[in-house]
């Protein structure tokens, strides 16, 4: 019943927002990897928002009836050669892997410039609520989830390694209608831009 109600008072709303939120951070005529993608419905509105762009995805799980074209991908080594895309985009996906650096790694050396959505474990029951909210959204779907969610410290830490720069950081996302935004949206969430 949760996961009903989460697909209809959250999903939408969600894909709405990052779309608008992703599409302007996309560099001109790219060609974009959509690392983990799902249904492919993000990418879709992406590429309706953006003309210019052109967007295909990867996934361990390729679900029939995608909407873009979507290649497996063993959860290692993305299927694509050095620089084969002009961007990527990896959305709630890091935290669904135990090595969120290695996954990073090979993003970056597919695409120099990567935009990621993901959660901060900073501030009171972050935790808690960041796995609640996951096993709510994903549980039904058969999503792995380990939580291995991610404080800012921690984020930063993995692209200075990877010697990735930030060009823009924010956590007001607006992801949620109210009141559930009280819980759910409190800078629990990020989008930023990382480039080589």
């Amino acid at each position: 019943m949760l996961g009903a109600v989460h697909d209809k008072l959250v999903f939408g709303r969600r894909i709405r927002t990052l779309g608008r939120v992703i599409a302007e951070r996309l560099p001109a005529n790219a060609r974009v990897l959509d690392v983990g993608c799902g249904s492919g419905d993000l990418a879709a509105l992406l590429m309706q928002l953006r003309p210019d762009v052109t967007i295909e995805g990867i996934d361990v799980l390729v679900r029939p009836g995608t909407a873009i074209v979507v290649h497996e991908y063993d959860g290692q080594t993305i299927p694509f050669g050095d620089n084969a895309f002009d961007a990527a985009i990896v959305v709630d996906v890091l935290h669904h892997t135990d090595d969120p650096a290695a996954v990073m790694r090979e993003i970056a050396r597919v695409a120099p410039v990567v935009i990621i959505k993901d959660h901060l474990r900073d501030g009171i029951a972050a935790n808690l609520t960041l796995s609640f909210m996951d096993w709510v959204g994903n549980a039904a779907h058969g999503v792995r989830l380990p939580y291995n969610y991610l404080s800012r410290r921690e984020w930063t830490g993995i692209w200075g390694k990877l010697g990735l720069h930030t060009r823009q950081f924010t956590t007001r996302l607006a992801l949620y209608p109210r009141p559930f935004s009280w819980l759910f949206d409190r800078q629990l969430h990020f989008v930023t831009i990382l480039s080589r």
